[in-house]
């Protein structure tokens, strides 16, 4: 019933992690000395780029990348057939913007540049992954690299006793010298659901989305909650629809900031909506040839699905394949 896809936004990071080694001092010190050593740099969330030829790159070498700036957290992603790959962030003040941080923007659109390396480019990770700007493993690992630094960004001070904290592990762990406490990285899972009434699907749209783009209905889980319940009671939240049986069918890594998002197909059990206006801006029954049109960019009233890069996409191409009622 799943779908196994390393084409799925995100999915697909070829990396060893090599846990194994991230309390071996001597081993990350070895490690970091090879001469194939790479990072990859980020700053304000967004990674840092060379130019080769006609084709971008994020990767550097180790000790260029270390030149950047004062570097905040460098953290061991692990290593491919080319060698090990490290993280890096740094300060927010380390680059420049020509505008302020839109923070309902689908994506961000700033240009930054790091003024002793302006040749670099600054480029947000979800445009890069639509624009198919990187290879598709190259994508899968900033996604890593970008949900791990957020983590060490935002969680600075212990939550037992509020004192600064240090990153350990080779960042995969931070340490409360003050309590002892040890505070591990969090991935925050969300459902995505395509519920179903037979030949119809439920689509809707928040304010932040692109303009006319349709999807599928999404939210976080709650403690205490199967994929399952966080499921029903999103689309009962959200649409006012009632679920019945619920399938998994793919999931996706998500590092805006760190979620994995968990893609489903459910039976709806009412067709009536019942919009909740501070979760959507619209919501609706779609049959089976407008969401073939919406994928295909050519709905007649202009509205499209999400790009390539989303798991949601992967649930209605699913959906459309699926001739049979499995639900």
């Amino acid at each position: 019933m799943s779908v196994f896809r390393l084409d799925i936004g995100f999915a697909g990071n070829p990396l060893d992690r090599l846990s194994s080694a991230r309390d071996d001092a001597a081993r990350l010190a070895e490690l970091a000395g090879e001469a194939r050593a790479r990072a990859v740099a980020f700053v304000q969330s967004m990674p840092t780029l060379r130019v080769e030829g006609e084709r971008l790159s994020s990767f550097h070498p180790l000790a260029t990348a270390r030149a950047f700036g004062a570097i905040r957290e460098e953290i061991l992603l692990g290593r491919d057939e080319n060698g090990p790959v490290f993280a890096l962030l740094l300060p927010d003040d380390a680059a420049c913007s020509e505008a302020p941080l839109d923070a309902g923007a689908f994506v961000d659109q700033r240009r930054l540049i790091l003024p002793a390396f302006p040749k670099l480019q600054i480029r947000d990770l979800r445009a890069l992954a639509s624009k198919d700007a990187l290879p598709r493993a190259e994508i899968a690992i900033l996604a890593q690299a970008r949900a791990i630094l957020n983590y060490h960004a935002n969680h600075r001070f212990c939550a037992a006793c509020g004192a600064p904290t240090r990153s350990a592990q080779a960042g995969w762990r931070r340490d409360c010298p003050a309590c002892a406490a040890k505070h591990f990285p969090r991935t925050d899972p969300a459902v995505i659901v395509n519920v179903a009434n037979r030949d119809f699907c439920l689509l809707g749209r928040q304010k932040n989305f692109p303009e006319r783009m349709y999807s599928c209905l999404a939210g976080f889980v709650e403690a205490g909650e199967t994929f399952e319940e966080a499921a029903r009671r999103e689309v009962m939240e959200e649409a006012g629809i009632a679920v019945g049986a619920v399938a998994y069918v793919a999931s996706q890594p998500w590092p805006f900031p760190a979620s994995v998002m968990v893609g489903c197909e459910a039976e709806a059990l009412s067709r009536e909506i019942a919009m909740d206006r501070a979760e959507l801006e619209d919501c609706r029954w779609f049959s089976r040839a407008e969401v073939l049109a919406l994928l295909e960019g050519r709905h007649d009233q202009g509205f499209f699905a999400p790009g390539k890069i989303a798991v949601a996409r992967t649930l209605l191409e699913h959906w459309l394949r699926d001739d049979q009622v499995r639900i």
